[in-house]
C-alpha cells in the first residue's frame, strides 16, 4: 500500500455510538464520511426519525486525515474532534441527553445534536489550532488519534516528521489557557533500558523508522495509553501521562517473515482495540504482507511491578483480497476486503472457538445487473424505485425531470427528421442504456463500503458507504445454508446443523443439489415460475417445465451431479421435510401478551424502532428472506419432479418412494412457494402519490410501522416484573427475534389479520386486491375476512355488485374467524343480536354510509331470511327507507306491509304519507290497498291535514280523493264539508271562500251520489272538530292547563243543511266580491250577521233571499231599505251617483218603477 501524499488522502468513513445506545430509548449513532476537504456527519437512529440529522463541513485547504474524525461523550456535550493535514478542531454539540430534557421521547420526530450545528463558531481560537510545522506531520503515514482527558482537555496525537509520536493538548473549552504540545520519542536511555527484555530480534539499526502508521488510545482515569503500530513491525505502547514507552514487541515474531518482509515498511498494518470490562484489553492486529496478510490477536497482561507484556490469543490467516478495514471484540474479527473483481466481501470469524480458522461468510447484497434485456415489445422508458431516500424530489418530479433530460439528450443527437420505428426504438434503447449505464456508475460509488463500525455496547455491526449504512443482519441456518458458497457448505461442520449428524449430512446434500438448480436456472425460466404464480397457475406444471429445459439445455451434466448426490441422501423424505418445517411460520394461536407493565417502560417501548431507518433495516430483512425462500422452494419443487421422473426404485434415491413422495411434499410446497410469492408482493412499492421521502417506501414498511411494531415489541418486551435495567438491547438477538415475529404477522395462513387490516386503513386497495387475488387458490385461513376485504375494495373501485357478492360469501365464516368476530362488535348502545344478524348490520351501515341503496334492499332482502321477528322488523324499515328514496313506491308499500312491529309500520306508513305529497306521486298513495291498514292511512292524513296550513298543502283534497276512490261518499262529503269549514274559520279572504264554495259543492255531490236514506254526515259540537294535533293546549288565566271535555254534542246535517251552507257561502262570495273589505268579518259570519252585512252593502236582493233560506224575519232589510232611501233624499246629486252602484248589485226587474220614482 502505497502512501498518498498530503492533502491527497482516500475517502475515509467511521461511527460512534452513545453508551447508554444499549438502552431503551437510546439507541442513537452517528456516522461520517470524509472526502479531501470535507466531512459529512450524519446522525441516525432506530428508535425516532431526526430532523437535521445530516451536516456536510468543508474546511477549505485542509484535507482531513483518513479516520481524522473522533467522537466524544462528556455529560452535557457531544464533543467532535476534527484532525487535518493542516489543523485540528473541536466542536461542542449538546448532548441528547442534555437536548431532551424530558425523560422519556413520546414524539416520533426530535431534533438531532446538529440541528444548531451553524452556530457554532469554528474558528474560535479556542477550539482549532494549527499543526506547528516543528516537529510537524510524517508525511508518509496518515494514522492518527484523539480522546478526551478526565479534566476535559483534548488530546490529538499525529506521527511526528521526525520519527515518534507528538501530542496536541487543547485546554478544556471553559478554562483559558495555551496549546501544548508533547513529542513522544524513544530515547537512547531508554532503548538500552529496554534492551535487557526486549527480543533481541528486534535491536537492529538498518530497519525501517518507528513512524506509526495505525494509532489506538486506550482512556484511563487519569492517563492514556497510546499503541503505536510502527513501520518497523513493532507494537510501542506509550503513556501519555508520564511520557515513556511502556512496552515494545516485534510483530513478525508471530508470522512467517523473510528477510524482505523485514526490510521492507510495513505501511499496510491497522490495529484495533477491544475493552471488556471482565476481560480486559484486547488487541488487534492486521499484518500486510505482499499478496498475504494475518491477524494477530493480543491479551494486555500486567505484572506486579507495573510491566506489560502481549498474551497471543490467536493468528488467523486471511485471503489475498485488499483489507479495507476491520473491527474487533473480544471474541470476534470482522473484516472488510475488496476482491480482484472489486467485489466487496465480509467475513467475520470467533477467533476463541475456531481452532480450524475457517471464516464465516457475511452475504452482501450485490449491485444491479449491468446490462437490462428490453424486448422488441416493451417501452424502453422501464423505471424502477430504489430505496435511495436522501433526495429532495418526489418519485413522480424526479421521474418526469429524468425522462425529459433523457428526451433532450436523444432530440439533440438526432441529425435526421425522418427514421422508421425500429430505428427509432434502437436508439431509445441505446440513449436510456446510456442513462442506466450513469445510474449504476453513481450507484456503485455511493454503495462502495469504505469502513465496518462496530457497536461495542449491542452489538451492532454496520457497513459505512460513502452515500449511505447497511446494517449486517443474522442469517437463519435455511438461509446460511442455501446461500453459502460450496466451499463452504462442503467443509459446514454437521454438529453446527442438527444434533443427528446423519441427518445434517442428509440436509447439506439436499441443498446442495438446490445449488445446482438454481445455478442452472436461466432468467427465462425463473420468469416462468414468477408467472405460474402471479396467474394463479399450478407450480407444479411450472416446475416440470422448467426441469423439462434443464434436461434439454444440460451441456454439463448438472442432472448426473443431481443424480449422484441423490444417491448420497439416506432419507430424502425427512430431510426434505426438515427444511419445510425450517421455513414454515404458521402459528396455532395469537401471540401471548404479558401483563402490563409500568409506564416508564411502556413509554419507552412506544419508541423502539419507530424510526424509519429501522423500519427500512426490518423489512429489508424479511424481504431477502422471502427471496431467498422463494427461489428455496423453486428449486425444491424442481428438484421432486426430477424425483418423481426418477421414479424406479433402482433409480431413485434409497428410501424415496414415487407416490408416497409427490402427493403430501407436492401440496406442502406448493403452499409455500405461493406463500412466497405472496409476501414477495407485499414488498412492492405503494403506489401513493405526493408520499414524503422520508415515509414508508413499501407496503411492508408501512405495516410495520403502524402496526406490526407495536405487536412484536409488546410481545418481546411487555412481560410481568420487567425493568428497564434488564432490557439491553443486543442487535443479533433483538433483530431476530423482531424479523422472527414479524414473519408470522405477514404469513397468510396464520389466524392474524393484521397485514390486509393495514392496508385497508392506509387505502392501500390495489395491492390488497392482488394480494386476496394471489391467496384465493390455496388459502384457506380467514376466507371469510379476505370475502369482505375485497369487497371493501370493490366498493371503492366502484364495483358494488361484486362487493355484495363478496360480502355475502364472507357471512357464512362469521363467528369463525377472529377480524369478523371484532367486526360484529357491538357499539354502546346497539341491540345484540346473532354474530350473522351483527355483520349483516355492520355491512348495510357501511352501504348506507356509501350511499348505495340499491345493495342495502338486495342485502336486506337475503338478511331478512335468517332473523327474527325483532331484527326483522329494523331490516324491513331499512328496506322500505331505501326503495321509497328511489322512487320504488309499490316496493316500498310491499316492505311496510311486510313490517312485524306495528310501531314501525306506522312510522312507515306515515313517512310513505309524508314523502308521497311532497313528490305529488298522490295516484299512488291514494291506489294502494291498505290492507289492515286503512283506518291507520285516514288518521295519518287527517292530522296533516288538520296541523298544516291550508292554502299550502292539499291533504283534505288527497283524504275526499282517497275516499271517493274507496266510493265511500259519506266521508268524502265529510272532509270537504270540514275543509270547507276550517277554509271559512281560517282563511278569510277572497280565494278562501271560493273554495269553500267548491268544497260545499263537492261535499254536496257526495252526499247527493248515495241514497237519500243515508244522504247525512255527522258534525261535532262547535269547536271539537278543529281541535287539532300539534295545537298549543288551552290554558286558564293563571297559565294551568284547562281539562279538555270528554263528551260532544253530535250534530246531524242532512242534505239540505249542505245546500243552506253552501247557499250562505255563495252570498258570502258575492258580499266579499261587491266589497272587499268586508272579507274579514264575512268568512265565518252567521246568517243574521251576513243579513245585516248585506243590507249594508246594499245587496238586498241577496239578503231577502238569505232571509228566506234560513226563515229569517225581512223586518232588517226594510229597515235599512228604508234608511238608505232617506239617506238618498236628503242627499245632495253625488249620493245619489253613488247609489247606482248598489242598485245595480240588485235585479232592477225585480224593483218597481213609479212616476214618483223619476
Amino acid at each position: 500500500v502505497a502512501p498518498l501524499p498530503a492533502g491527497r488522502y482516500s475517502d475515509s468513513a467511521g461511527g460512534f455510538c452513545y453508551q447508554e445506545s444499549a438502552q431503551l430509548g437510546a439507541a442513537t449513532r452517528n456516522r461520517w464520511v470524509t472526502s479531501g476537504d470535507t466531512v459529512e456527519l450524519v446522525e441516525e437512529s432506530l428508535d425516532v426519525n431526526l430532523l437535521n440529522n445530516a451536516v456536510r463541513l468543508r474546511i477549505q485547504g485542509c484535507p482531513f486525515l483518513p479516520g481524522g474524525i473522533h467522537l466524544c461523550e462528556v455529560q452535557s456535550h457531544l464533543v467532535v474532534l476534527l484532525l487535518t493535514a493542516q489543523t485540528v478542531h473541536r466542536l461542542l454539540l449538546p448532548h441528547p441527553a442534555r437536548l431532551y430534557r424530558s425523560e422519556l421521547i413520546t414524539e416520533s420526530q426530535v431534533q438531532s445534536v446538529f440541528t444548531d450545528i451553524s452556530k457554532i463558531h469554528i474558528r474560535d481560537p479556542s477550539n482549532y489550532y494549527v499543526i506547528p510545522s516543528v516537529p510537524g506531520l510524517a508525511p508518509n503515514s496518515v494514522a492518527s488519534a484523539a480522546w478526551l482527558s478526565s479534566e476535559g482537555e483534548a488530546l490529538f496525537a499525529l506521527p511526528s516528521a521526525s520519527g515518534g509520536i507528538f501530542v496536541l493538548k487543547l485546554p478544556p473549552p471553559d478554562v483559558q489557557g495555551s496549546v501544548s504540545v508533547v513529542e513522544l520519542k524513544q530515547s537512547s536511555v531508554v532503548q538500552r533500558f529496554l534492551t535487557g527484555w526486549m527480543p533481541t530480534a528486534i535491536r537492529g539499526d538498518g530497519g525501517p523508522s518507528d513512524v506509526p502508521v495505525s494509532l489506538s488510545v486506550h482512556c484511563l482515569d487519569h492517563d492514556a495509553v497510546l499503541f503505536a503500530l510502527c513501520q518497523d513491525h513493532k507494537l510501542r505502547m506509550w503513556s501519555y501521562k508520564d511520557q515513556m514507552c511502556l512496552m515494545v514487541a516485534d510483530l513478525l515474531e508471530f508470522m512467517p517473515v523473510s528477510r524482505d518482509l523485514r526490510l521492507a515498511a510495513g505501511t499496510g498494518h491497522r490495529l484495533r482495540l477491544a475493552f471488556s470490562q471482565s476481560l480486559g484489553l484486547y488487541l488487534g492486529v492486521y499484518m500486510h504482507a505482499p499478496k498475504r496478510g494475518q491477524f494477530c490477536v493480543f491479551q494486555l497482561v500486567t505484572t506486579e511491578s507495573n510491566r506489560y507484556s502481549l498474551d497471543h490469543i490467536s493468528s488467523l490467516f486471511s485471503s489475498q483480497e485488499t483489507l479495507v478495514d476491520f473491527a474487533l471484540t473480544s471474541a470476534e474479527i470482522w473484516a472488510l476486503w475488496h476482491n480482484e473483481e472489486n467485489q466487496t466481501v465480509v467475513k467475520y470469524i470467533n477467533f476463541e472457538q475456531n481452532v480450524a480458522g475457517q471464516w464465516n461468510q457475511v452475504f452482501v447484497q450485490p449491485l444491479p445487473e449491468e446490462e437490462v434485456t428490453v424486448r422488441q415489445d416493451q417501452d424502453p422508458r422501464i423505471f424502477s424505485q430504489g430505496t435511495e431516500r436522501h433526495m429532495d424530489l418526489t418519485w413522480d418530479e424526479l421521474r418526469k425531470e429524468v425522462t425529459l433530460a433523457v428526451e433532450n439528450e436523444f432530440q439533440g443527437s438526432v441529425t435526421e427528421y425522418e427514421c422508421s420505428p425500429e430505428e427509432f426504438w434502437q436508439l431509445q434503447v441505446e440513449f436510456w442504456s446510456k442513462f442506466y449505464a450513469c445510474c449504476l456508475q453513481y450507484q456503485e460509488a455511493l454503495s462502495r463500503p469504505l469502513a465496518l463500525h462496530l457497536n461495542p455496547y449491542t452489538s451492532m455491526v454496520c457497513l459505512l458507504k460513502k452515500g449511505s449504512m447497511s446494517f449486517l443482519v443474522p442469517c437463519s441456518l435455511v438461509d446460511h445454508l442455501y446461500l453459502l458458497s460450496n466451499e463452504h457448505l462442503l467443509t459446514e461442520d454437521d454438529a453446527a446443523i442438527f444434533e443427528d449428524l446423519e441427518m445434517s449430512r442428509d440436509v447439506v446434500c439436499l441443498v446442495q443439489c438446490l445449488r445446482l438448480i438454481g445455478e442452472s436456472i436461466s432468467m427465462e425460466m425463473a420468469f416462468i415460475m414468477e408467472m405460474a404464480c402471479s396467474r394463479l397457475q399450478p407450480p407444479e406444471k411450472a416446475a416440470e417445465q422448467i426441469l423439462e429445459d434443464l434436461i434439454a439445455n444440460d451441456t454439463e451434466n448438472v442432472m448426473e451431479d443431481i443424480h449422484s448426490k441423490l444417491q448420497e441422501i439416506r432419507n430424502p423424505i425427512h430431510a426434505i421435510g426438515l427444511l419445510i418445517r425450517e421455513m414454515d411460520y404458521e402459528t396455532d394461536a395469537e401471540m401471548e401478551r404479558g401483563e402490563s407493565p409500568h409506564l416508564a417502560l411502556r413509554m419507552s417501548l412506544s419508541q423502539l424502532f419507530g424510526s424509519t431507518t429501522a423500519g427500512n433495516v426490518v423489512c429489508g430483512g424479511v424481504a431477502k428472506i422471502c427471496t431467498v425462500r422463494f427461489l428455496l422452494c423453486r428449486d425444491l419443487l424442481i428438484l421432486q419432479q426430477l424425483l418423481l421422473r426418477l421414479g424406479d426404485p433402482v433409480s431413485a434415491a434409497p428410501g424415496c418412494h414415487a407416490p408416497g413422495f409427490g402427493n403430501p411434499v407436492g401440496f406442502c410446497w406448493e403452499s409455500n412457494l405461493q406463500h412466497l410469492s405472496v409476501l414477495e408482493l407485499a414488498d412492492t412499492t405503494a403506489l401513493t402519490p405526493h408520499k414524503l421521502v422520508s415515509g414508508p417506501q413499501t407496503i411492508v414498511e408501512l405495516f410495520f410501522q403502524e402496526v406490526a411494531r407495536k405487536h412484536i415489541i409488546s410481545r418481546l418486551f411487555l412481560q410481568p416484573n420487567t425493568s428497564l435495567a434488564e432490557t439491553s438491547l443486543n442487535w443479533p438477538h433483538l433483530i431476530t427475534s423482531i424479523v422472527a415475529d414479524f414473519l408470522p404477522l405477514l404469513w397468510p395462513s396464520n389466524p392474524s389479520f393484521l397485514f390486509p387490516e393495514c392496508l385497508m386503513g392506509s387505502c392501500q386497495y390495489t395491492q390488497l386486491q392482488e394480494y386476496i387475488r394471489l391467496l384465493q387458490p390455496w388459502c384457506h385461513v380467514n376466507m371469510g375476512s379476505c370475502c369482505f376485504m375485497m369487497g371493501r375494495c370493490y366498493l371503492v373501485m366502484g364495483e358494488g355488485h361484486k362487493a355484495l357478492d363478496c360480502f355475502c360469501q364472507a357471512a357464512s365464516e362469521v363467528g369463525r374467524e377472529e377480524f369478523l368476530d371484532r367486526l360484529i362488535q357491538p357499539e354502546e348502545g346497539e341491540v345484540v343480536s346473532t354474530p350473522r344478524l351483527q355483520y349483516y348490520n355492520k355491512v348495510l351501515r357501511l352501504l348506507e354510509m356509501l350511499g348505495l341503496p340499491e345493495l342495502v334492499i338486495e342485502l336486506a332482502t337475503l338478511a331478512i331470511m335468517e332473523s327474527a321477528d325483532d331484527w326483522r322488523s329494523q331490516v324491513q324499515t331499512c328496506i322500505f327507507k331505501h326503495h321509497l328514496d328511489l322512487g320504488h313506491n309499490s316496493e316500498a308499500y310491499v316492505a311496510l306491509t311486510q313490517n312485524p312491529d306495528p310501531g314501525r309500520q306506522l312510522d312507515c306508513l306515515r313517512q310513505l304519507v309524508v314523502v308521497l305529497c311532497e313528490r305529488s306521486q298522490l295516484q299512488d298513495l291514494v291506489e294502494f290497498p291498505y290492507v289492515n291498514l286503512h283506518n291507520e292511512v285516514v288518521g295519518i292524513i287527517e292530522s296533516h291535514a288538520r296541523a298544516v296550513d291550508l292554502m299550502t298543502h292539499n291533504y283534505y283534497e288527497l283524504l275526499y280523493a282517497f275516499h271517493v276512490y274507496r266510493h265511500n261518499y259519506r266521508k268524502a262529503g265529510t272532509v270537504m264539508f270540514e275543509y270547507g269549514m276550517r277554509l271559512g274559520r281560517e282563511v278569510r279572504t277572497l280565494r278562501g271562500l271560493q273554495k269553500q264554495g267548491n268544497c260545499f259543492l263537492a261535499a254536496i255531490n257526495c252526499l247527493r251520489l248515495i241514497r237519500p236514506e243515508y244522504a247525512w254526515i255527522v258534525q261535532p259540537a262547535s269547536g271539537a272538530v278543529y281541535e287539532r294535533p300539534g295545537a298549543s293546549p288551552k290554558r286558564s288565566h293563571d297559565g294551568e292547563c284547562m281539562a279538555v271535555p270528554t263528551t260532544h254534542q253530535i250534530e246531524i246535517l242532512e242534505l239540505e243543511d249542505l245546500e243552506r251552507e253552501c247557499l250562505l257561502a255563495r252570498i258570502r262570495l258575492t258580499l266579499v266580491e261587491h266589497d272587499v273589505s268586508a272579507a274579514a268579518v264575512a268568512g265565518n259570519s252567521t246568517p243574521e250577521e251576513t243579513v245585516s252585512l248585506l243590507v249594508r252593502a246594499g245587496l238586498f236582493d241577496s239578503a231577502i233571499t238569505l232571509c228566506q233560506t234560513f226563515k229569517l224575519p225581512l223586518t232588517p232589510i226594510f229597515e235599512g231599505l228604508t234608511f238608505k232611501c232617506i239617506k238618498l233624499q236628503l242627499g245632495g246629486e253625488a249620493a245619489q251617483a253613488k247609489a247606482w252602484d248598489w242598485l245595480a248589485a240588485n235585479q232592477l226587474s225585480a224593483l218597481v218603477t213609479t212616476k214618483e220614482s223619476r
